[in-house]
Formats: C-alpha cells, structure tokens, sequence
C-alpha cells in the first residue's frame, strides 16, 4: 500500500509534465488503472494491452527455461562431457550444470533487451509527451530467444536500439508498425554481423572462443548440415522435444506446440494463422519431395539435401515452428481478416520452405517470410475487404432487380 500511494503521489507530483509518461507507465504495470469509463462503452473486459502482453510472455517463459538447459546441455555434449538425452525427461538433460550456463549466457541477453528496449521507449515517450507503449513487453522477451547464445552483448544492444526505432518509432509506435520489430532486430543482427549469426561457430555455447584450437567446438544446426547434402544426424524425437543446436528458445517444438495452445486457448493468438502456416510449410515441402522422387534433381545438387528431406520433418527444425507462433501472429504486422489471415500465412509457410531450400547461404527462411509478408499483409487485406463490397454490390443489385 505504501508504494502504491508513493507512486501515486509522484504520478500527481508530475502530471502534466514530460516525466508523466514514465511515471504512469511504472504505476500501471504495477496496478491495475484507478480510471473509470464515464460514457457509455461496447465492450467490457478486464484485460488491457500490458496483461495481454503479460499473457503471451508466459507462454514464452517454458522456451527461456527450456533453453538456457540446452544451452549448458548442448555445450556438454559439443566437448564430449555428456551422451544425448534420450527422452525428455533424461537425467543428463535436466541438470543445474546445464541449467546454471544457461542462466549465464541467457539472463545477460534478457536484460539487455529489456532495459536497451525499454530506455528507447522511454525516451520516446518522454520527447513526444505520449504515454509508455506496452509492444516492448513481448519483444524484450522474445529477442534472446531468437539468437544464438554467445551473441555479444553490445550487438543485441545495438541491434534493439535499430528495431525499436526504425522498426517502431519511425512509424509511430506501437500499432503503427508495419514490421514485427523482433524480426527487424534480427535481420539487422544477419545482415550486420552475418558471422555471428550463422554458421557451425555461434550456435553452442563456447564455440566461438574454440576457433582455431585443436579441440574446437562444432555446433552445426541441421539445416546447415542438411544444406551441405549430409545425412540427418538427430532424431525425430531429439528434433520434437529440442535436443538439437539453434537459437536458444526455438528448438523445442513440443514447448512451442503447448505454448501456442495456450494462446490460441486464450484468444490472443490467431489459430488461422498458425494453422494455415503449417499447412503453406506442408505444401511446398510436399513439392520439394514430388521433385525429387520424379528425379528432376540428382544428388549432387547443392539442394539436394533440404529438398529431399521429409516434408513434415520441416515443421521440426529451424525456426519455423517459433516464427509461425509467436511472430506470424503479431496483431499488428498480420492480416486483420478472417480470410487475409488464410493467405497471410500460407504464404508464410510456403515462403519460409522455399528459401530455406534455394538459399543454402542462409538456410532458413521464416524470419524474412514473415518479414516479406509484414509488408503484403495491408494489401491482402485490401483486395479481401474489396472482395466483399463486391459481392455485396452484386447481392444489392440482385434484390433490387
């Protein structure tokens, strides 16, 4: 109570002021509003943007956990000190060695993006005398989850000033973005610092400081391996439940699947979506293999690899399965319509699989789907939205005939 009323008593003390944003965003992440609604309203809800934002950060917080254990697990087994695990709940996997390197390498990566992110959002709020917007709750969190572990810090903190003001601010803000600015974070990280963000030398813990010793470190991901024609290594279960070198939240599938459950459970992230992703990532997978079994492709094609992997098996790996739940979804950047959402995502599986296949240079494509996507989606929703006033016009005219 004594904080609370502390709080309030600055919230007066600076009302009216270009402080006020600060202080208001601090009360009202704490505490519900003591504001009441004094004209008539249409909906009645007790959520607001920062308990939706909180809503999908606890479906993300299972990916943070489960990957600062891979982290240590896949750095122990990198240098020959533990076997792969053979069933999610092994032993070797779930341990505090592998736990406490997690949090070592992973918690730095977190605050980093949270206080980078938000003394951007402050800033802005501050200068524009606007209220703090609540978009950076989830892009801090979702940031460290999309990059490899040993990440420099002041790239992350680099790369986050970029995408909140160039992905965001430039634009106005939060909802006003036409760019998932989690992604921008991490196109400007490939495209600015690519060694660090590809390759077999960024994905597991310790292996960048390796280079050029006798025993280095090799954490190659499998569409790398796959993009140089070699023989799947892992498992479908290793691939399911995660047990495979990636970005420290994206390699658990079956985290993923229970994650967006929860949000589609919730209403907060769009099934048609999701759902048309995987069926546009199926699609063009399915094609891939129909080229190969006719031999239109031989075997030492630099696409050989990817192309003839099992359709479904595209679901497993990369990012896919990450970007179709937490970033194709993003209310702001994704189509608005019921049947723009359909469009929206096929397009977004059937892209992803494409590049993934035909760029080996960066063997995965979701982040620049959806990227693609982020831009078209305003005019798919425009041609959906023309669509039904044609329709209806041609019903109009019909009846008055």
């Amino acid at each position: 109570m004594g904080l609370k009323q502390n709080l309030h008593n600055l919230k007066e003390k600076y009302k009216g002021t270009k402080m006020a944003p600060a202080f208001n965003a601090i009360h009202t992440f704490l505490y519900l509003p003591n504001e009441t609604t004094h004209n008539g309203t249409h909906i009645k809800a007790a959520d607001d943007l920062k308990r939706t934002m909180n809503i999908v950060i606890m479906a993300l917080v299972p990916c943070l956990i489960f990957g600062m254990f891979n982290a240590g697990y896949q750095h122990h087994v990198a240098t020959g000190e533990a076997e792969r695990a053979m069933s999610f709940f092994s032993g070797n996997f779930w341990n505090l060695d592998n736990l406490w390197i997690g949090i070592v390498k992973i918690l730095p990566l977190v605050i980093v993006s949270y206080v980078v992110g938000l003394a951007v959002e402050f800033i802005f709020a501050v200068i524009k005398g606007h209220e703090v917007e609540e978009g950076y709750l989830v892009t801090g969190m979702l940031v460290p989850l999309i990059v490899p572990v040993d990440l420099p810090l002041w790239m992350l903190a680099v790369a986050v000033v970029f995408g909140v003001v160039i992905g965001k601010e430039v634009f106005g803000g939060t909802g006003m973005n036409i760019l998932n600015p989690a992604l921008t974070i991490r196109a400007f990280l490939f495209f600015a610092y690519p060694t660090w963000m590809s390759g077999d030398k960024v994905w597991v813990q310790g292996a960048v400081e390796s280079i050029g010793k006798a025993d280095a470190i090799s954490g190659e991901t499998i569409l790398g391996s796959l993009a140089q024609s070699q023989p799947l290594s892992y498992s479908v279960s290793d691939m399911f439940f995660g047990f495979i070198p990636g970005s420290v939240g994206e390699t658990s599938t079956f985290l993923i699947l229970l994650g967006a459950l929860f949000l589609i459970f919730t209403k907060i992230g769009s099934w048609r979506i999701m759902l048309s992703s995987v069926i546009g990532a199926l699609v063009m997978g399915f094609i891939f293999n129909q080229v190969v079994d006719f031999g239109w492709i031989g075997e030492t094609s630099k696409f050989y690899g990817l192309m003839s992997l099992d359709f479904w098996k595209h679901l497993l790996i990369g990012g896919f399965a990450f970007g179709a739940v937490y970033m194709a979804t993003d209310p702001v950047s994704a189509s608005q319509t019921n049947k723009g959402k359909w469009i929206y995502g096929f397009l977004i599986g059937f892209v992803s699989i494409m590049i993934r296949v035909f760029n080996p240079a960066y063997p995965e494509g979701v982040m620049l789907a959806i990227l693609l996507m982020n831009v078209f989606a305003p005019t798919i929703d425009h041609y959906v939205v023309q669509g039904n006033v044609k329709r209806r016009l041609k019903r109009a005219k019909v009846k008055t005939a």
